[in-house]
């Protein structure tokens, strides 16, 4: 009997060091094991850090689709010891690092559980994974609305920039949306 899969959204993020080589190597780790097949991966992002101390680095970010025979406690622990691959410190609270590797959803799970909350606790305010998704997957929902629309209404979302030369012009028609007022969204 073969096993099952169930779809997973990772986002991942740098602000120390060599960023982009990090990303990519991590993205790499991450699908590594058969367990883990990639699906999609986002382009990358580089975004102002949100929360946690005062003038870090800007940090990249992207979000991958996988899907995995893993539960969710193994995939987090999996995603865990990637981090830990790439000197990951765990030190303040949304300061900075090498490489931060969050699950942002397993499947359709609901848990509460403060060792892994899904769908995590942040991403329906964060730009920076909301936008990255909705290029992967246009039609994706977080907590029944489209992520492109929840990306487009978040805070640091004016704080997105194109990385590496990625040039996307819907980010920019989301902005002058948002300034103008207008209603509905633009389709990712």
């Amino acid at each position: 009997m073969s096993p099952s899969f169930t779809r997973a959204v990772i986002a991942l993020g740098s602000n120390l060091g060599e960023r982009n080589d990090t990303l990519t190597a991590a993205v790499a780790d991450l699908v590594d094991p058969p367990e883990v097949r990639l699906l999609a991966i986002s382009p990358i992002v580089q975004t102002k850090a949100v929360g946690g101390p005062a003038d870090q680095p800007d940090f990249l970010n992207m979000v991958i689709a996988v899907e995995t025979s893993l539960t969710a406690p193994e995939l987090l622990r999996h995603c865990q010891a990637v981090e830990g691959r790439h000197l990951r410190v765990r030190g303040v609270r949304w300061g900075p690092r090498t490489l931060d590797v969050d699950i942002i959803t397993y499947g359709d799970a609901v848990s509460s559980d403060p060792a892994l909350t899904l769908p995590h606790p942040r991403a329906a305010e964060r730009a920076f994974v909301l936008y990255p998704w909705s290029l992967i997957d246009p039609s994706a929902e977080l907590n029944g609305v489209k992520v492109g629309d929840l990306a487009a209404r978040a805070a640091d979302f004016a704080d997105l920039a194109p990385f590496d030369g990625f040039e996307d012009s819907r980010l920019e028609d989301r902005r002058l949306e948002d300034r103008s007022g207008a209603a509905g969204a633009v389709e990712p």
